[in-house]
Parts: structure tokens; C-alpha cells; sequence
């Protein structure tokens, strides 16, 4: 059996740990693993399921013999390194946003949409983490009842912000809890956005801001999910619009969506292609209080979606919630499934050069 080469390019961030922990427990046939990271973590170590590996520096010639490349460090990052990988011969795999909306890059979450794989150029985009739970929730109910519109809102851990935020985070609620500072008084440095120009606190807060705002009054991540889920789906038609929230919930991200079927769904029929498809757990049973929680859904690499019920006024109408762990399905796991998806279908190949413009 052919066995893969594999280089990790942001090993020691939040998402290339767990990138690194997939890896330990994967389908893929792997013959060695290559941590890369920025020149000042070189030399240093993480672990890889009971072994260590040695950090190296990310440099142009890092990809010699390396046949997957999994990329999470960044969309300049992406786009200086990855042509290098592809140059070597390697398949990569990107979990930034610098490649999702190219046309010539297949935006991909395994159990939606593997088969747009087959006309890889080298490069495989992994979809943002909010966009790519919703699609393993909608997907079941669009292949039997057809989609119109999603409106969704979402409630988004800090993790998806970076390890410094999370740790501010836990700054912040130490400053509350312990100094007795008032909520209002925390001095806050990242969040909603790092490169911003104002910065609120997250403790005991909610921030209706996830990256920086665009011309229509949307943020990039809301209008993300816009474009990639057209984009997955394949249909320009549906109708996406979304808000997304960033809450005091360091990993998972809840979301509640609400969904214009072109046919009329039977609820209990809903319930059971979520139950039956891949990817998703279906938790709903408001009788006994059991649907979806973020705590509950850290270190899993399903998605959890509950609280399903029609609308009541559009007969089409139907309401639903689902939560999964940002920085596995929504990162990590999606884009070493990718990677599995790929051997399954015989398409770890030497792609040599980009038939394609960056941009």
C-alpha cells in the first residue's frame, strides 16, 4: 500500500496541534509526519500521538518528498508557501481563506461535496468553520426537500479567534472574578478583530462582529458563509444571509438556522436523514431536555443538531440548531478528511505547477 509523506505548515498553532492529533488516528496511510512552523518556534517540539517531533522552520524548500501538505498558519502564509508545494509535487490542503472563493480550487467538506476533489489543480480549499458545520446540518434535508434560503445566526467560540485571544479571554474573566474590576473596565486588545480599530472585552459580553466590516455592512465572516455555501452547494440560487456573533465560549460554535425548503419537509422524515448522514448526530428531544451544547461537543469531530421544528408561518419554513467543535470540524478533522478523501479516491498526485492565478 502506498503510504504518504505528510507536512503540517503551522504545527503549533491551536488548529495544527489538533491537525497533528488527527493524524494519530486517521485512515490516510502515512510513512512520516513534517511539522513546520515560522523560524522562531524551529527547534522546538510537539507531540505527535506518543512521539515528539522536532519544529522546522517553513522556508521555500520544505516540501522535498512531502506528498500531503496541511496548511494553518495564515492566508499570506498560504499564498507564498503553498505554489512551493505544489511545485514539489505535493497536494495541499488549506484551512486559511486566501484560496476558498478561487474558481479553479475546490471548496470542500467531505461528506457534502467530495466529488468536486476530482478536478483538483493541487490545491484544496477547506471552508471557514462556521460555513462547514451548517453544511453537514442542511445538506441531508437540500438533497430530499431542495433549499430556497438560509438565514442563520451564529454563536461563536473565542478559539476560532486564535490561542491569544482565548487567553485574553481568560485575562479578562480573571481581572472580574478575582480584582473585582468592573466588566465595562476591562482593557481588551483583540477582540472583536486584532486589526481593528476599537477592542471590546469578551467576558460576560457578546460581540456582533467576527472580522472586519465590508462595503454592504456585513462582516467578511458573514458574508463567507454567503459566498462558500453557494459555492458547496453548487447553486448561485439560494439565498444566504448571516450574523455572526462572537460569545465567551472558548471551543464550539452553536448556530440557529432558520431554512426556506423548495418542498414542503416532514419533520419527523428531517429528523431521520439527519440521523442517517454522515457527519451529523441528531440530538432532539426537547421532552427529556436533550439537544446540542457546545461544552458537550469539544473533542468530537461530529456535528450536533437539535431543537428541529417547522416554522410557524411558513409552511416551508423549519428551524434547527447545530454545534460542533470549531477547531476540529470546523479546522482540523474537515481537512484531514479531506486528505483521507483524496487517497480513497486515488488522487494524492503530483500536480508539479499552479494552472491557475493566485488571487
Amino acid at each position: 500500500m502506498t503510504k504518504y509523506n505528510v507536512a503540517v505548515v503551522g504545527a503549533t498553532g491551536a488548529v495544527g496541534t489538533r491537525m497533528l492529533e488527527q493524524l494519530t488516528n486517521t485512515s490516510l496511510p502515512i510513512q512520516s509526519v513534517k511539522a513546520l512552523a515560522s523560524k522562531r518556534s524551529a527547534g522546538k517540539k510537539v507531540k505527535f500521538g506518543e512521539q515528539e517531533l522536532i519544529i522546522e522552520e517553513l522556508t521555500e524548500d520544505s516540501f522535498a518528498n512531502v506528498d500531503i501538505a496541511l496548511f494553518s498558519a495564515g492566508g499570506s502564509v498560504s499564498e507564498k508557501y503553498a505554489p512551493y508545494a505544489v511545485k514539489a509535487g505535493a497536494v495541499v490542503v488549506d484551512n486559511t481563506s486566501f484560496f476558498r472563493q478561487n474558481p479553479h480550487v475546490p471548496l470542500v467538506v467531505p461528506e457534502v461535496n467530495a466529488q468536486a476533489l476530482d478536478a483538483h489543480n493541487g490545491i484544496i480549499a477547506c471552508p471557514n468553520c462556521s460555513t462547514i458545520q451548517m453544511m453537514v446540518a442542511l445538506e441531508p434535508i437540500r438533497r430530499v426537500y431542495g433549499l430556497k434560503r438560509i438565514i442563520v445566526s451564529t454563536y461563536q467560540a473565542i478559539g476560532g479567534a486564535g490561542q491569544q485571544a482565548m487567553n485574553e479571554a481568560d485575562h479578562e474573566l480573571r481581572e472580574i472574578l478575582n480584582d473585582g474590576v468592573d466588566p465595562t473596565a476591562v482593557e481588551a486588545h483583540i477582540l472583536p478583530v486584532k486589526g481593528d480599530k476599537k477592542h471590546y472585552p469578551i467576558a460576560y459580553n457578546a460581540l456582533p462582529q467576527i472580522d472586519v466590516f465590508t462595503d454592504n455592512d456585513y462582516t467578511y465572516e458573514e458574508m463567507k458563509m454567503t459566498h462558500e455555501t453557494k459555492k458547496i452547494m453548487e447553486d448561485d440560487k439560494i439565498a444566504v444571509s448571516a450574523t455572526c456573533v462572537r460569545i465567551p465560549v472558548l471551543i464550539g460554535h452553536s448556530e440557529s438556522i432558520y431554512i426556506e425548503t423548495e418542498k414542503i419537509a416532514d419533520i419527523s422524515e428531517v429528523k431521520r436523514l439527519i440521523s442517517e448522514f454522515p457527519g451529523a448526530v441528531l440530538e432532539d428531544d426537547v421532552a427529556n431536555q436533550i439537544y446540542p451544547q457546545a461544552i458537550n461537543a469539544v473533542g468530537k469531530r461530529e456535528t450536533f443538531v437539535g431543537r428541529i421544528r417547522k416554522d410557524l408561518d411558513a409552511a416551508n419554513g423549519i428551524h434547527l440548531w447545530c454545534v460542533s467543535d470549531n477547531l476540529l470540524k470546523g479546522a482540523a478533522w474537515n481537512s484531514v478528511q479531506i486528505a483521507e478523501s483524496l487517497h480513497e479516491r486515488g488522487l494524492v498526485r503530483p500536480t508539479k505547477e499552479l494552472k491557475f492565478e493566485l488571487k
